[in-house]
């Protein structure tokens, strides 16, 4: 009698246990199927052409979205080489960049950032490129981020880019062959800017008549004036001063898109 009691007693609590560790990675499923990312995609290119002058990310640009996003959305880091990126802007005294930077997860992750054949496009909700002048010589002619970009914007997610990071969209084309900017209204870092901190002659190419010539209706402010545009799930910003306003634009278009 004993043997049975104890035969039924093990029996409980194996059932007991497979019922638990069923319970724990059905949660566990759950909890990564409802987790909420973003991808930034951040420049490697560290020089200015042949000025000598270094370059890289704008940390402002990544940093006021950033902040902006945070709370509801996981991000990630995606680079053309991966690995740590160059840093440009740095700046501590802005308290949101002192901020970023010392968070040690993010710190941390945009040190270490993925390379583009590391990344899964169907796990985020959006794809934001941050600007700094590197975005002009490494984000363009980036095959592979660029149908990273076409993959999540086709799965009904958003595209946002700042200040110089629209260099990424210029030759982004849909599977109808279009390009994704062609009969959008699209906002970047301005020619009239560009003059002004003298380097029209030393990027590869001028970022709005680029946009513009594939077919991009071009808004723009004053220079270094806030300037925020958004159309059909594509949202960009003319340059730093604009950063926190694209995350906020990207964080109102995701909750539309969620409800």
């Amino acid at each position: 009698m004993k043997k049975i009691l104890t035969s039924s007693v093990m029996a409980i609590t194996l059932f007991a246990v497979a019922l638990h560790s069923d319970f724990a990675n059905a949660q566990t499923k759950k909890a990564k199927k409802m987790e909420k990312k973003i991808l930034f995609v951040v420049s490697s290119h560290d020089k200015k052409g042949n000025t000598g002058e270094s370059t890289g990310y704008y940390l402002g640009e990544v940093s006021h979205a950033w902040e902006v996003l945070k709370n509801d959305y996981t991000i990630d880091f995606v680079s053309p080489k991966g690995g740590t990126p160059p840093v440009d802007g740095f700046d501590l005294s802005d308290p949101v960049n002192k901020e970023f930077w010392e968070d040690a997860v993010y710190h941390n992750k945009i040190s270490n950032s993925m390379k583009p054949s590391e990344v899964n496009p169907s796990e985020y909700v959006a794809i934001y490129y941050a600007g700094g002048h590197g975005a002009m010589w490494d984000f363009a002619d980036n095959e592979a981020i660029a149908k990273i970009a076409t993959k999540i914007y086709e799965n009904n997610g958003i595209v946002g880019a700042v200040c110089h990071g629209p260099a990424g969209l210029v030759n982004i084309k849909l599977s109808n062959g279009n390009y994704l900017v062609d009969g959008k209204k699209i906002n970047a870092f301005t020619n009239e800017e560009e003059v002004a901190v003298k380097l029209e002659k030393v990027v590869p190419f001028a970022l709005e008549t680029k946009l513009i010539e594939r077919g991009a209706n071009f808004e723009k402010s004053g220079l270094w004036q806030p300037h925020v545009t958004v159309d059909q799930r594509v949202i960009t910003g003319q340059n730093p001063q604009s950063a926190k306003g694209v995350g906020e634009a990207i964080l109102k278009e995701l909750k539309s898109l969620e409800k």
